[in-house]
């Protein structure tokens, strides 16, 4: 993308998937998440729940096997899968054998909640962005994990000579490793930093923050819901799940980023009216994202 090209500004809302009578959980696909390590099990769950709120047909939550009972414990609604870990309770490299062999009957993927930090990780990192041919989304420290080496990993593949999507949602600080700038910059160009960065990869790109901006470098939304109580840990991981929900009821990646952005801030500020923006936590927006989808589907 050069500095001429045109951006379009998309304004309206994108229509939720239909819901069909006749519909089984197959018809609203299945989505696979790779999140948690030891001490960070909440990260697993609150993207578990974000994509059963948003519609999914089928959950399952991939973590360290030393977690497992624990993320299965929260939700019976998701299935469960546990993975090989190293001794500080992080998904091992070896894990990539599982995962590959659960990947084709996956709808999309999303990575990186709670992952912590490793060598082992980078690599599956880049494995799930250059090699696995369903949607990824890309979160927390996935995202610092592609930062170590985004500059030489190759195209995501191509099925049916169209790339497969990648969806990156990093918050003003990941985003500032990924470009290897300061904050600080980041915050004074948002929109044509983002732009540039998703044009470049090939990806859409969803930048957290106030007014959060979704791109895929061609078009640019920004989002008008949401409010400082959503301003905690965990939030994050609730969009993701939301997200990769909504691109399994097959919304294109952009589309989908858009709607998840602005139901996910909705579910906020209905929390917020009722419990107060100072007392807000992750684990009640999952109460209220019902009520946001009532309000967007009447």
């Amino acid at each position: 993308m050069t500095s001429e090209s045109p951006t379009e500004r998309v304004e309206s809302l994108p229509a939720p998937p239909e819901r069909f009578e006749t519909a089984h959980k197959g018809s609203f696909g299945k989505v696979l998440i790779v999140a948690g390590s030891r001490g960070m099990s909440g990260a697993a769950t609150l993207a578990g729940m974000g994509a059963l709120r948003g519609g999914a047909g089928l959950v399952t939550v991939a973590v360290p096997g030393s977690i497992q009972s624990t993320v299965a414990k929260f939700e019976p609604s998701y299935l469960t899968i546990g993975l090989p870990e190293d001794a500080a309770g992080r998904i091992q490299s070896e894990a990539l054998h599982e995962l590959d062999h659960v990947m084709p009957q996956q709808s999309v993927v999303a990575v990186g909640p709670g992952w912590g930090r490793s060598e082992d990780l980078n690599q599956l990192a880049e494995w799930f962005f250059s090699t696995v041919t369903k949607p990824v989304i890309f979160d927390a420290d996935a995202l610092n994990a592609l930062s170590e080496n985004l500059i030489r990993l190759p195209e995501p593949p191509r099925v049916d000579d169209r790339p497969v999507e990648r969806i990156l949602t990093p918050h003003p600080g990941e985003f500032a490793r990924l470009l290897g700038i300061d904050i600080s910059k980041v915050q004074s160009n948002r929109e044509e930093l983002a732009i540039e960065f998703a044009a470049k990869y090939g990806i859409v790109l969803v930048l957290k923050g106030h007014r959060t901006i979704v791109t895929d470098g061609r078009r640019i939304a920004l989002n008008n819901t949401g409010n400082s109580g959503m301003a905690t840990a965990g939030m994050g991981d609730v969009l993701t799940g939301l997200i990769a929900a909504l691109i399994a009821q097959k919304m294109p990646a952009f589309e989908a980023s858009h709607l998840a952005v602005h139901l996910h801030g909705l579910a906020g500020d209905i929390a917020a009216e009722e419990l107060s923006k100072q007392a807000l936590i992750a684990s009640d927006l999952m109460e209220f994202v019902p009520e946001a989808w009532l309000e967007i589907d009447s």
